[in-house]
């Protein structure tokens, strides 16, 4: 009995990447950089509560451009279940963290849906989800707009992560969370002193009070506020987003191809064979 070879869409590969998507990929990531490194550089003088109308400008062009580099780049290589995820997970992000924002704690959960993408899809879609989701949000809340540089590395390491491994052994995942809240603490604090200069608002804001309450420096405030809440905040972020990962039906889940290369969730049936990715 002879048996053709025939496609399932669990099964069928994803188009490869070609050495122009590569190119698209890495001149979006040169974009939010070169964006970064400008807003940094022309820092303003005196705190400001909104970013000034050049600085809110470039941010928005430069992280607009570096979004359409990355999705020409990667849409191509995507199967319609990420593209269907997309939208949920900026819904996910602006929901959430408009409702956490209005609260008192020190958190933000604004980057869960990034993180779950980043997960499913791999490094490029998260950055891309995570820059289109604060571009998105930015028409809401203007603020928000220079910190597109680190929704953009949070989006990236969370598919950083998946790809070696970080879901699927529980170990790793929290400590994952915590290396990403530290970086992403870091470009925060250096976007709230250099374009803000050093104002917040909410919960983050009274921290940074109560360390310039203690004699530290504006800088310093700012930084400790910044690591203690990003720290938390994707801490949680990441145990959060692999529940939903794991929460979605298996046959959802392996519909993404860079699920399915490097084995990104641990066998609900046999976890102990779950090789390590390579």
């Amino acid at each position: 009995m002879s048996h053709s070879r025939t496609s399932h869409p669990l099964t069928e590969e994803a188009p490869r990447r070609t050495p122009l998507r590569t190119a698209l990929i890495a001149l979006g990531a040169a974009a939010i950089i070169a964006t970064f490194i400008y807003l940094v550089a022309t820092s303003p003088a005196e705190p400001v509560d909104v970013p000034s109308a050049s600085a809110a400008l470039v941010a928005l062009t430069g992280y607009g451009l570096a979004a359409v580099l990355l999705f020409a780049g990667i849409l191509p290589t995507l199967p319609t279940t990420t593209l269907a995820l997309i939208p949920v997970a900026l819904v996910l992000n602006i929901v959430l963290g408009q409702f956490v924002g209005t609260a008192i704690v020190p958190i933000y959960l604004d980057s869960i849906g990034t993180v779950l993408v980043g997960f499913l899809a791999g490094p490029a879609a998260g950055a891309a989800t995570g820059l289109l989701s604060t571009i998105v949000w930015s028409f809401f809340n203007p603020t928000l707009i220079p910190f597109a540089a680190g929704a953009a590395v949070i989006g990236a390491l969370a598919g950083l992560t998946a790809r070696l491994g970080g879901v699927r052994r529980v170990w790793l995942l929290p400590v994952a969370g915590l290396v990403t809240g530290a970086i992403a603490a870091v470009i925060g604090a250096t976007v709230a002193v250099a374009v803000f200069g050093g104002t917040s608002t909410g919960a983050t804001g009274a921290v940074i009070a109560v360390f310039r309450a203690t004699g530290d420096t504006l800088v310093d405030s700012v930084v400790k506020g910044a690591i203690l809440s990003d720290l938390i905040d994707k801490l949680i972020t990441f145990v959060v987003a692999a529940l939903l990962a794991y929460a979605l039906p298996r046959r959802a889940t392996q519909r993404f191809d860079f699920v399915r290369r490097y084995r990104v969730l641990a066998s609900r049936t046999n976890d102990a064979k779950a090789a390590p990715a390579v």
